[in-house]
């Protein structure tokens, strides 16, 4: 079993189920869209796999078989893609969701367990590729570990990658470098508003992840609390990658091995 290479906050204990079991689930289960549990610990009915390209975004490391999720966050998605369409630059590239049944991976990260999580990656140089050239890209490091600010690479695309992403009701959270949220609140925007849900977390130096709030009527899916008010602009401590990753949570509601094995 190898250890969770990105962690998210999320909560993490043992239980009989192990994440490998999850991974090996090559299809969704069909039936109406249901998430079981929170972020670090859910399982997914009614899955929808996302168009591995689309206006504004192509899919990368199509091979995991992660790009699930429940029917909101591919909305969210595809609108995301057209407004980055819309906005003249781009394509997006949109790396790991959930699994086709959500549940624990078994490495790569703590959270995206309940299908409303995605990873959308900082490179915005790519044109549009042919699907196995989206396998294995490099994902560069945008941030200065000396300095803890953003390198010259960073534009004004980036920042506006992350304001167009924030700014959508459905988004509870978006984690980014500390680095890249201080260089968010330094620049002057016309609403300030969506900063509050932009949050500073470890290694989120090439990609910034986002969240969405739990979709009206899901009665079992549980919601992260609120983010605290406010901007989110007065302190930016440095958030270096840790030396150790957590494991993936395999703590999940007892519904759920239904869904692994119904």
């Amino acid at each position: 079993m190898l250890l969770a290479l990105t962690a998210v906050c999320g909560f993490w204990s043992v239980s009989a189920i192990a994440a490998d079991d999850w991974a090996d689930i090559t299809e969704p289960l069909p039936g109406e869209p249901r998430i079981i549990g929170h972020h670090g610990g859910a399982c997914l009915v009614g899955a929808e796999q996302l168009p591995p390209e689309g206006d504004g975004y192509q899919a990368v490391d199509l091979g995991r078989n992660r790009h699930y999720g429940h029917p909101t966050l591919i909305d969210y998605i595809q609108r995301l893609g057209q407004r980055v369409d819309a906005s003249g630059f781009g394509p997006m590239l949109v790396g790991d969701m959930a699994q086709p049944r959500g549940g624990p991976m078994p490495y790569g990260h703590v959270s995206h367990q309940s299908g409303l999580d995605v990873d959308i990656w900082f490179r915005l140089d790519l044109p549009p590729l042919e699907r196995s050239e989206r396998e294995g890209l490099e994902q560069p490091i945008l941030v200065d570990p000396v300095t803890h600010r953003v390198d010259e690479r960073w534009n004004k695309h980036h920042a506006m990658l992350i304001r167009l992403a924030a700014d959508d009701q459905r988004v509870a959270r978006i984690f980014v470098d500390s680095a890249v949220k201080r260089d968010l609140c330094e620049r002057e925007w016309d609403d300030r508003s969506w900063l509050r849900r932009v949050r500073p977390w470890h290694s989120h130096d090439e990609h910034l992840h986002v969240r969405l709030r739990c979709p009206p009527g899901a009665s079992e899916c549980v919601d992260q609390p609120e983010p605290p008010p406010g901007e989110g602009c007065d302190t930016f401590a440095p958030t270096p990658r840790p030396e150790v990753y957590p494991s993936p949570g395999r703590s999940l509601p007892p519904a759920c091995n239904a869904v692994l094995n119904p």
